[in-house]
């Protein structure tokens, strides 16, 4: 162990390009996807420079004349910038209070079960809508709950319960509800895959001990199992909230219609309908940039909050 530690700390003192060539090999495995992450993620980040330009397609990014912060002085006095901001931030803090805790949950249900058919029976059926399709689950939710015929209406008009003429499609306060929830339905069971493996590696001979001295398993899941996965749990806090003002377009634009307009339309789908409907390129650009600055300063603020309280941070 003496002779293995000495010879690692001769292989630090070597200057780095001695390093890199030493484990030459291992670099070259890394070319392609470093290859791929330049082409896809950083070259096309040059078109980020529209967003301070009068963009015009047949003049081209590097013609187009520079106008500083134009564009996004003109999103900020819109109308709608408040009605898309306000909508956008509660959809996803809505999606990060109902959807983050209940894949903890049933992680840490499933884990204690000790009927196994039970356990893979579970998983089974929440682990299937995460294979479902998005423009599926949209056509379920409208077939659900449609004016007409929706067995979410007739079982209502059974119960004696009546949500007005227009139903819960048309009512503009539902949407974010319909949102949410139909979300967390279809990747419950798949998000909890992360912290099942993260159960996986607690030491069983704590849960032996814990026995012995007494402890429920409720006690056990609390004091063993949930402090095991906690680290786990922050990393991933952190980065949902680093995609916090990232709320799905597809979704979000299929289930709009126009009674539900004011409560559906988010940043996202604003983007889409001022950059390709109405070709305002630019202004379409400062806004996706704005979006992603918010969700960058999230996640500088959550990591920091993570570390001053002592626990995991990405950095």
């Amino acid at each position: 162990m003496k002779l293995a530690g000495t010879a690692r700390e001769r292989g630090a003192l070597k200057p780095l390009r001695l390093r890199v060539w030493d484990n030459r090999q291992l670099y070259l495995f890394l070319l392609p996807a470093i290859a791929l992450v330049i082409a896809f993620n950083y070259l096309p980040m040059y078109g980020i420079t529209i967003a301070f330009k009068d963009f015009k397609p047949h003049l081209g990014i590097i013609d187009s004349p520079w106008v500083g912060l134009k564009h996004f002085d003109r999103f900020f006095s819109m109308p709608m910038f408040e009605v898309v901001l306000k909508n956008t931030l509660l959809i996803s803090f809505y999606v990060l209070i109902a959807g983050f805790p209940l894949p903890v949950l049933l992680a840490l249900a499933l884990n204690s079960t000790t009927n196994q058919r039970m356990k893979k029976l579970v998983q089974t059926i929440t682990y299937a809508p995460h294979f479902i399709s998005i423009v599926v689950v949209v056509g379920m939710v409208n077939i659900f709950f449609s004016p007409s015929m929706g067995i979410v209406r007739n079982l209502l008009d059974m119960l004696g319960v009546h949500e007005g003429n227009l139903g819960v499609l048309m009512n503009a306060s539902s949407f974010p509800h319909l949102y949410v929830w139909s979300g967390v339905w279809q990747g419950l069971g798949w998000s909890s895959i992360i912290y099942l493996g993260a159960l996986s590696a607690v030491d069983q001979s704590m849960h032996e001990a814990a026995i012995i001295d007494g402890a429920s398993k409720f006690q056990r899941v609390m004091r063993i199992d949930l402090p095991s996965i906690l680290p786990t749990i922050v990393i991933l806090l952190i980065l949902e909230s680093g995609t916090i003002m990232n709320v799905g377009f597809e979704k979000a634009f299929l289930m709009q219609n126009s009674f539900n307009i004011s409560t559906s339309e988010i940043i996202n789908t604003y983007v889409y309908k001022i950059g390709i409907k109405e070709g305002q390129y630019s202004l379409s650009a400062a806004i996706g940039l704005f979006n992603s600055g918010i969700n960058f300063i999230m996640i500088l603020v959550v990591n920091q909050i993570s570390k001053r309280l002592g626990q995991e941070s990405l950095w």
